[in-house]
């Protein structure tokens, strides 16, 4: 699944509401915002965890498949997987 439309609309989303509280003055409308904000950010970071479940479960596969698809190690490669995109957690 392609995420990045997804991240660019939620940041977006995100984005503007920030704007929108350093704007507003109606105290009630700026906690419907701040509300919001919340929202938009734990969708982005249920969005963030699903992508990067994809990708380890993409690379894990791919080496798997490389090490001569082997039986009863697919945690060994699912961990190297992790450790190899651990520090490619893009947004």
């Amino acid at each position: 699944m392609d995420y990045l439309p997804e991240f660019q609309r939620l940041d977006h989303q995100l984005e503007l509401a920030r704007r929108a509280i350093g704007r507003i003055g109606d105290r009630e409308t700026v906690q419907r915002l701040q509300e919001f904000a919340r929202e938009i950010g734990e969708r982005l970071s249920i969005l963030k965890t699903a992508r990067l479940e994809e990708e380890t479960r993409r690379r894990a596969h791919e080496l798997w498949e490389e090490a001569g698809r082997p039986e009863g190690r697919d945690l060994e490669f699912w961990l190297r997987a992790e450790r190899e995109l651990s520090p490619v957690r893009r947004a």
